[in-house]
């Protein structure tokens, strides 16, 4: 199959470009706008590899999506771009709706116009994949989990775009016919993360030595999943989902927010050890909450798990000494960032 992935260097898309190369015979076309959180560094395992494709662009430009379409012939579009951070979508939400709701309309539209264009078999085997976020559920109490048919309430400008754009997708399929596909995931980690989320943003703190903020009272729980697992559920499910549906993927991994803190300060302590300083968890500082922070998440995959067998691969412990160890020995990666993109600042406290 040609796959192009939209967002394939940022950290979920560059995951799954990876294992596209490293894993099947599938070609892949990267789509990306190369926005702060894009990072071609992230794709340079496969970057020579001859079933490896990158072309700069911005899924807002029909014109510039229309030719990527034309060009590499895709048998699977898998729409991974978007801006992701809730705290920058208080800070600054029109880059939220812009890239989210109207370069979801875009693709859409272009898409539709590709596939009509398609006969026998590519038309039948085409599939436009659309990645988003259990977030669209809005917060749950301390029991039960997201399931497929949750009724959406979306907390934040992030997650109200992210639901916006999961309606687009379903109405181009019910109106006109298109063949898609939704999958909504539980919080990702790993390699290659972006370090404004939680987990990157502590570890290279804990290396730093630098303050470890943590919302509230480090109450808020979110279910975790190893960004290799969630690439491998997303090629599970535009290769053997069904076309109409939409798929939960989580990875059963409920945390407390300070026990991962916690759980990243002692593997630092232990991985990275200095004469210097204390324990790392003397570092933890707890600030002012995020505005509208969602209590609890947890998703329901029993779905994606009856239907194609896939499950998890990673516990979180595991998981999360891989990731630690990843930033250990990878400072050429996340150091660059750190001193140019994003220093680590506080962002989404709606100061004043």
């Amino acid at each position: 199959m040609r796959i192009l992935v939209t967002g394939g260097a940022g950290f979920i898309g560059s995951a799954l470009v990876r294992r596209i190369v490293s894993h099947t015979p599938h070609e892949a076309l990267v789509f990306d706008k190369l926005t702060y959180a894009g990072n071609l560094s992230s794709l340079a395992p496969v970057a020579k590899h001859p079933r490896f494709r990158f072309v700069r662009g911005d899924i807002c430009d029909p014109r510039m999506v229309g030719e990527a379409l034309a060009q590499f012939r895709p048998h699977w579009v898998m729409n991974l771009a978007a801006e992701s951070h809730v705290d920058r979508s208080i800070d600054a939400p029109a880059a939220f709706i812009q890239t989210n709701v109207a370069g979801v309309g875009v693709m859409l539209q272009a898409c539709l116009d590709y596939w009509r264009g398609l006969n026998g078999d590519e038309k039948r085997a085409f599939r436009f994949h659309h990645v988003s976020t259990d977030e669209v559920f809005g917060s749950l109490g301390a029991e039960g989990a997201f399931r497929e048919d949750t009724p959406y309430e979306p907390s934040s400008p992030y997650s109200a775009s992210k639901a916006a754009s999961d309606h687009l997708v379903r109405a181009w399929r019910r109106t006109y016919g298109l063949p898609t596909v939704v999958t909504n995931c539980s919080n990702n980690y790993g390699p290659y993360h972006f370090p404004e989320k939680l987990i990157p943003l502590t570890i290279i703190n804990a290396l730093e030595r630098a303050p470890l903020p943590v919302y509230g009272r480090g109450e808020n729980v979110r279910d975790w999943l190893f960004v290799e697992d969630h690439a491998e559920a997303l090629l599970t499910v535009v290769g053997e989902g069904r076309v109409g549906e939409s798929y939960n993927i989580g990875g059963r991994c409920e945390r407390r927010n300070l026990e991962v803190v916690e759980a990243i300060c002692d593997l630092v302590d232990e991985l990275a050890p200095e004469r210097r300083g204390g324990a790392r968890r003397d570092l933890i500082a707890f600030v002012a909450d995020r505005p509208g922070h969602d209590l609890r998440y947890a998703i329901d995959p029993s779905k994606i798990e009856a239907e194609t067998g896939w499950r998890p691969r990673h516990d979180f412990a595991a998981g999360l000494r891989a990731t630690v160890k990843w930033y250990v020995d990878n400072r050429e990666w996340w150091a660059p960032i750190r001193s140019g993109a994003y220093r680590g600042e506080r962002l989404g406290a709606l100061a004043g």
